[in-house]
């Protein structure tokens, strides 16, 4: 996928088992945010960098939705247990984290080992693609996006 590129709709169950979709949010800016797992520490400081920054997105009018490959049951328990303020899809099948080609060879402990890379896609209210943030590091990284998104409005 490429910047400007029309976003491909997606359904995805969110943390209730509702089905979301992106055509939900047609005319509004949104960030998907790819995490590898719930409740492990960079997946939790990045989610409660965007919860603590949530505030400044809604007045934004931007969408926040972060999407990684567990159940529906374990990402309300970490929407619960963090106290999220937006939905967090469940991709277990990994439909949309292989249609993304997020799947990617990490090093954990010495290992190479296959897992979801952490990323980004900024989303125009148009379903374009604005921004790819691929190197995420979790911390700051919810002010980041906030910036990027505020410059890309002024245009």
């Amino acid at each position: 996928m490429q910047i400007n590129d029309k976003v491909e709709n997606f359904t995805l169950q969110n943390q209730d088992g509702k089905e979301v979709s992106l055509t939900d949010f047609k005319g509004k800016p949104v960030v998907l945010f790819f995490y590898p797992r719930a409740d492990t520490p960079g997946c939790t400081i990045e989610s409660c960098g965007f919860r603590d920054a949530f505030e400044k997105f809604q007045k934004q009018g931007i969408v926040v939705l972060g999407i990684s490959r567990d159940t529906v049951k374990d990402q309300k328990k970490f929407k619960d247990k963090y106290d999220l303020p937006y939905d967090l899809l469940a991709d277990p099948d990994m439909e949309l984290i292989n249609r993304y080609d997020l799947v990617k060879p990490k090093n954990m402990y010495g290992k190479l080992v296959k897992g979801v890379k952490r990323t980004t896609y900024l989303i125009g209210p148009d379903q374009h693609l604005i921004h790819i943030f691929e190197e995420v590091k979790p911390e700051g990284h919810a002010e980041e996006v906030l910036a990027l998104l505020k410059a890309h409005a002024k245009k």
